[in-house]
């Protein structure tokens, strides 16, 4: 079965897709790195308001993990509504 440019670009998002979580995966993986090392040294080295406003940050960015799935699963359904209209004609 020969895939015309329609359907070649669905399967090139799934692509995207992919490397765009691997991407935001580690992104997310460093950011919470760095943020736990100010954490853990900001009571030491500033005052309590610095301390304050990171441990804000860490709390904020902590729920940035579950939405990730939402997102995807988001995606991937649009995907694959793409399939299946491209396949319906």
């Amino acid at each position: 079965m020969e895939m015309d440019k329609k359907g070649q670009g669905v399967f090139d998002q799934i692509g995207a897709l992919g490397i765009g979580v691997a991407t935001l995966s580690i992104v997310m993986v460093v950011v919470f790195l760095i943020l736990s090392q100010l954490g853990a040294n900001t009571t030491v080295a500033a005052d309590g308001n610095s301390t304050a406003a990171v441990n804000t940050l860490t709390d904020a960015a902590a729920t940035l993990p579950n939405w990730v799935p939402l997102v995807i699963i988001a995606v991937i359904g649009a995907i694959l509504l793409g399939l299946v209209a491209l396949f319906r004609r």
